[in-house]
């Protein structure tokens, strides 16, 4: 389970192996192998899921406990159908596709995330909440994929206004990104990272 105790390098007794613990530990195993996912089962995730997936969210770690985020659910398949013909309008390209179901990467939960625009550090909050939840979710076998691309469409295709007006965010929050979940109908391979990018300082 998510709440599963990290392994310190300073904690592990001379004839354990650090590997070891790390494979037999439920948060690592869930952060290595967790992948976004593009392709998803038809059905959307229950709602009781959901709200364990949201709980662990709002538990993310945030500046001065502000909270500085708003998050709306969608699951209705007249939202995200609706906003997707608008969008298959203007990118008739996307429907090339054979596996395009909708903008969200197909996925039938999506996940909109605000940020508090007088709070300058409201955006690594609300990156925090989202990192909460793809993990929390990965962990109990729903995939996700954090969008951008369907936020742009909704800030500044005029034709999407009203879709952007329903998720109703509070005054001084704006549309920052969002997230599909789903049950996963594909099993992506995990991409190279560059470890050249990371170093200790002496």
């Amino acid at each position: 389970m998510l709440v599963a105790g990290v392994c310190v390098l300073g904690s592990c007794a001379p004839e354990q192996s650090c590997q070891k613990e790390n494979q037999e530990n439920a948060v690592i195993e869930t952060i290595m192998s967790r992948r976004s996912v593009r392709r998803y089962q038809p059905q959307a995730v229950g709602r009781d899921t959901m709200e364990v997936i949201l709980d662990c969210g709002i538990n993310a770690p945030n500046g001065m406990n502000r909270q500085s985020w708003e998050i709306r659910v969608v699951d209705n398949p007249s939202f995200i159908d609706g906003l997707t013909e608008l969008y298959k309008a203007r990118n008739p390209q996307a429907t090339e596709d054979p596996n395009f179901r909708n903008m969200f990467r197909n996925a039938p939960t999506v996940v909109f995330i605000a940020n508090d625009k007088a709070y300058g550090m409201s955006q690594i909050d609300c990156g925090l909440l989202g990192e909460n939840m793809i993990l929390a979710a990965w962990s109990m076998g729903i995939g996700s994929c954090c969008l951008g691309g369907p936020v742009g469409f909704l800030k500044t295709a005029p034709e999407a206004a009203a879709y952007l007006e329903q998720l109703d965010f509070s005054e001084g929050y704006e549309l920052l990104y969002c997230i599909g979940f789903g049950y996963p109908d594909e099993a992506p391979a995990a991409k190279p990272r560059i470890r050249e990018k990371v170093r200790f300082l002496d």
